[in-house]
């Protein structure tokens, strides 16, 4: 089986069913050649943590069956049950470690347990937890003033939300009420969240119930690889200008994107793009809000903020995740001119703004920027990008490797050519990685991208032990 994938000896159709009969069999054997590759070696890592006393993964699972959501869904054939975490690494029940290349979504910058946002986190519990944002407190405004430093022009004002989805919400709102249109533009294969509002500008089936989705207009996706265009960024953007001039009134609300698709892929936007779209939308009196959530706090490496590629400048930037380091939070920054609309009428959030969260938030920008974490994220980012481009000349199921510092995709496919999703061999390395000690994520449309957005303290070391398990996985299909 090495052999198909190293190189091409049949045409690419009888290549992708020979394949995938092969992987078949190998799944179902367990019995796999010895190809050479020695089995990889985890970093070491001076942290044991503490003995774990509580109920088993099988308890807990059981338990979850019969009191939470069936909506809810799982990695892995058996669930991990992870109840430790430490910088860049995880731990289970029985103390085994595993390299986290997935930072809870795209989530945990720090790292695990960082203790500077610990100490905050803890310092700020001890004397008040919650009051409400009617009283006053320094934790919202200290943190800020300090998101507001990180971000260009005159975007400083700054709301704050428990998630993702709630900004992304909001964002939509504001634009409405500032520019008095109704419709937005996204894109397809983005994902925005899963609320009233959001849940319209997410374009992926998977993530769409069937309820009234009113106002929003998917523009063709600006895929480098998948797309029709491939990298002509200014062709995909002629899609925005033709839902303009036919989908609307001509005046439109706004156009909602992310840097680099998260949920879709990690698919980073076809260059000229942005810049094109950005004057469409202007022209017709649109807002642009860049959904930082997963791709901003220094993710990408070679900027803070993954617009910042682009060289544009939003008017509402929209954030999560990693902004406290697995805190629920969330923020809308934007102008005062555009803030001010929410002053019509009464905008409040129970929870959005609360001290200890706040804290955490302040603690976070404060790692970043103490422990050069963007500069790290580059620095690995592109060790880490370049080493799996090398692992894509070596196997032909891997079919691109993209994505910008520590958030980067792996897509695989059976054929090249057809470019088709191998699903099955996404799920199967995955499992196999995790028995190796790696957990990363996957996402994309098809499900056979694989999501790598660790911890952005993440070493070069994780780096080649990441590879390394991906490269003795591969071997064996």
């Amino acid at each position: 089986m090495q052999g198909l994938i190293g190189r091409r000896v049949l045409s690419g159709t009888a290549q992708s069913l020979l394949r995938q009969r092969c992987f078949s069999q190998v799944a179902q054997s367990e019995v796999l050649p010895d190809n050479g590759v020695a089995t990889p070696k985890m970093p070491p890592f001076d942290y044991t943590p503490p003995p774990y006393t509580g109920p088993t993964a099988d308890e807990i699972f059981a338990q979850r069956k019969e009191y939470l959501s069936p909506s809810m869904f799982y990695f892995y054939n058996k669930p991990l049950n992870i109840v430790d975490g430490k910088r860049q690494y995880l731990f289970d029940e029985s103390g085994r470690r595993y390299l986290d290349g997935f930072g809870g979504i795209a989530t945990v910058s720090c790292g695990h347990c960082h203790p500077d946002v610990v100490e905050a986190i803890v310092n700020q519990t001890k004397r008040i937890q919650h009051s409400t944002i009617l009283y006053l407190n320094h934790a919202i405004g200290d943190f800020a003033q300090a998101l507001a430093s990180k971000l260009p022009a005159n975007l400083k004002v700054v709301f704050f939300t428990n998630s993702g989805t709630e900004a992304n919400e909001l964002a939509m709102l504001i634009a409405r009420l500032y520019t008095g249109s109704h419709d937005i533009i996204s894109l397809r294969n983005a994902y925005h969240g899963n609320a009233a509002g959001t849940m319209g500008a997410t374009a992926q089936g998977n993530w769409k119930f069937n309820v009234i989705q009113s106002g929003v207009h998917h523009a063709v996706n600006p895929d480098p690889y998948r797309g029709v265009f491939g990298a002509d960024g200014e062709k995909y953007a002629n899609d925005v200008q033709d839902l303009i001039d036919f989908g609307t009134s001509g005046h439109v609300a706004g156009f909602m994107c992310e840097a680099i698709q998260g949920v879709g892929g990690i698919v980073e936007l076809a260059q000229g793009y942005l810049p094109a779209v950005y004057n469409s939308v202007k022209k017709a009196g649109g807002l642009f809000i860049a959904d930082e959530v997963q791709c901003g706090f220094a993710r990408t490496g070679s900027n803070f903020w993954g617009f910042e590629g682009h060289g544009v400048v939003p008017d509402i930037v929209t954030m999560a995740k990693g902004i406290g380091n697995g805190i629920p939070l969330g923020a809308v920054v934007t102008t005062p001119e555009v803030a001010e609309v929410l002053t019509r009428r009464n905008y409040f959030n129970t929870f959005g703004g609360n001290p200890v969260c706040t804290a955490a938030g302040l603690a976070v920008l404060k790692v970043i920027e103490k422990e050069k974490l963007q500069d790290n994220a580059f620095v690995v980012g592109s060790y880490l990008k370049e080493r799996l481009n090398a692992l894509k000349d070596k196997y032909e199921l891997i079919g691109d490797v993209r994505g910008r510092g520590l958030m980067l995709g792996v897509e695989l496919v059976t054929d090249r050519e057809l470019k088709t999703p191998a699903k099955a061999e996404t799920v199967h390395i995955m499992e196999k990685m995790k028995d190796l000690g790696v957990l990363i994520g996957k996402g994309g449309f098809y499900g056979n991208v694989f999501r790598i957005t660790p911890p952005l303290c993440f070493t070069k070391d994780d780096a080649d032990f990441l590879v390394d398990a991906m490269d003795y996985t591969m071997s064996k299909i």
